[in-house]
């Protein structure tokens, strides 16, 4: 009998072992498989395109394009680690950017001259939406994915509102010596876009609102068990992430030189690409800033490739879908939880 209960034992243990030991190997493979990717994508395309794709100018290229997805992709990074979801990001960035052009010297509005404020108060709009789309998630209990949805059409028609069809051009000569600043080769664009990912890092990783982030993305009903005030840790981070689409609304307006809300179209997708290729689960609770840089750096390398290479533009979004479904295949909680809430 006792010989039995032992086998039994003994079976549980290696049964439980082989399932860590999987989970491990899991693991493993989601953190390093971006960088495999990333590792082989510049391989490649510096076979088949030659020294145009490692030319100083190209490199120059990449960091800028990379600027604005990487900061719009930070803030989607939160959300995503808590569960949830921000479809708000094109109308976000485009009222935000809108706003700004309209707030400093513009050629619409030619009275009009609030200088750096007016860069504030166009963020600071940004950061209210994303205050109210955190109270209206967490104390109506209404889905993320359909409270940002309504957002993203409500900042659209701030933002359109804001310059009323006319296009306004930026005449503010700060932000103009701005969008053509470089340091060291790199664009000025780009370096702000570093140190907000440096911001981030620190919050993510030495700051109790970024172990709070990890906590709630895991298992909310843990850390408010132990009085974490979950909601207002899921308000905080709809609130980050809000404040640095209006960032990237900034300064893609400045890059652009003018206003409008077209400026942050096109952004969500490839956001949402950047954040799960780097390694992040929408299921929440792993991944990070530091695997979304690479999940952008994939992303800008893969298009910057393809571009040099000619390949049909229909052809490289087919396979930026390919990219993302294979990542979320590759990165989601086989279970019954809810992968957006």
């Amino acid at each position: 009998m006792d010989k039995r209960i032992n086998r039994a034992s003994m079976s549980i243990i290696d049964e439980f072992t082989e399932k860590v030991r999987n989970e491990n190997i899991k693991e493993h493979v989601i953190k390093t498989a971006p960088l495999m990717v990333l590792a082989v994508l510049v391989v490649v395309f510096s076979v088949a395109c030659g020294a145009s794709f490692v030319s100083k100018d190209n490199l120059v290229s990449i960091m800028n394009q990379l600027a604005i997805p990487l900061v719009v992709a930070l803030g989607l990074t939160f959300v995503i680690m808590i569960g949830s979801i921000d479809l708000s990001i094109n109308g976000s960035v485009g009222m935000a950017g809108s706003l700004m052009s309209c707030l400093v010297l513009n050629s619409l509005y030619p009275n009009m001259n609030m200088g750096l404020w007016g860069v504030l108060l166009a963020i600071m709009a940004s950061m209210v939406c994303g205050i109210i789309i955190g109270i209206i998630h967490v104390k109506l209990h209404i889905p993320s994915f359909m409270v940002t949805f309504a957002f993203l059409y409500i900042c659209k028609g701030f933002g359109m509102l804001s310059y009323q069809g006319l296009i306004p051009t930026i005449r503010d000569p700060l932000l103009v010596d701005a969008a053509k600043a470089s340091f060291i080769g790199v664009p000025f664009i780009t370096w702000v876009a570093v140190a907000l990912f440096a911001v981030c890092y620190y919050i993510q990783e030495y700051t109790a609102f970024g172990r709070h982030i990890y906590a709630v993305g895991t298992n909310e009903s843990v850390p408010r068990s132990v009085g974490v005030n979950v909601d207002m840790v899921k308000i905080k981070v709809f609130t980050l992430a809000a404040l640095l689409f209006g960032i990237a609304g900034v300064i893609g307006t400045i890059r652009l030189g003018q206003g409008q809300v077209g400026v942050g179209e096109g952004l969500m997708f490839p956001a949402q690409a950047a954040v799960v290729v780097g390694g992040t689960s929408l299921s929440g609770g792993k991944g990070g800033v530091l695997n979304t840089v690479t999940g952008v750096l994939i992303m800008t390398v893969l298009n910057n490739g393809l571009v040099l290479l000619s390949v049909n533009p229909f052809i490289r979004t087919a396979l930026s879908g390919i990219i993302i479904l294979v990542a979320v295949i590759l990165t989601i909680q086989r279970n019954n939880q809810i992968i957006s809430k």
